[in-house]
């Protein structure tokens, strides 16, 4: 990815919103649960010249997109089937409706101001939603193998050769000859949504990369960017919130 600037540095760092999970943890004794992010998305992006603000999927959420330079979908729980039409196979768990229509309509918002946007994950199935895309909600159905998401006592990340669309905006970040992905899912992209372009696939055919058309950017990956020591997507999507952050101060300095 190509970070040279082409003017002096805004005024300030932009600002990531990273779409906030929620998890049962205890600490120091007590059984609480917490609104939390990855580490590594927060550790990423402030590398990268940027301040990260957690975003909690309450209600007005998307209010705050006025205030953003950048947004974050990580992943996290299986999207509510209900969303794309569809009946929850038994494999799909942990669904959070609620937050699933707040999220929805933050990254509407976010695409609709045109913000740049990274979305990780159940982030790419989401942003296949709101397109009016579905889901193949147990990929092993498909696919036939569990290489996505191996079956292993502990989290193991699956390498899958991935196959990038030339002059797509995702073949030029990761700049490789042969990439491959680091995932854990068990969900994908069945039919894609309008507006999308997928711009990378699993050597079986599973959608791994899309980009909203016409959008300056707007990427999402299925793999999880941020389990591993892969800063490139996170650095891009810096990169590109400076961009549009230094032409917004630009624009907005009078003229003599």
């Amino acid at each position: 990815m190509n970070s040279v600037t082409n003017g002096p540095e805004p005024a300030r760092r932009p600002v990531i919103g990273i779409c906030a999970r929620t998890a049962p943890v205890t600490l120091q004794g007590s059984d609480l649960v917490v609104a939390l992010a990855l580490q590594s998305h927060v550790d990423f992006l402030a590398e990268a010249g940027c301040t990260p603000l957690l975003l909690p999927l309450l209600p007005g959420a998307e209010d705050l997109v006025d205030r953003l330079d950048g947004l974050l979908v990580p992943g996290g729980p299986d999207v509510d089937p209900a969303l794309y039409g569809a009946q929850a196979h038994p494999a799909t768990r942990a669904v959070t409706p609620d937050a699933d229509r707040v999220e929805l309509a933050l990254l509407r918002r976010a695409l609709d101001a045109g913000l740049p946007v990274l979305a990780i994950c159940r982030g790419l199935q989401l942003l296949n939603v709101l397109h009016g895309g579905t889901l193949h909600q147990h990929l092993a159905d498909v696919a036939g193998h569990d290489g996505h998401r191996p079956r292993t006592q502990n989290f193991t990340l699956g390498r899958q050769p991935l196959k990038l669309l030339s002059g797509s905006r995702i073949a030029g970040i990761l700049d490789e000859d042969e990439p491959e992905t680091a995932c854990h899912h068990h969900q994908a992209v069945d039919r894609i949504g309008s507006g999308l372009t997928v711009t990378g696939r699993a050597g079986d055919g599973t959608v791994e990369a899309v980009e909203v058309t016409d959008h300056p950017f707007a990427i999402g990956v299925q793999w999880e960017s941020g389990h591993t020591a892969d800063r490139r997507l996170h650095r891009a999507l810096a990169h590109a919130a400076r961009e549009r952050l230094r032409k917004e101060q630009a624009d907005a300095v009078p003229i003599p």
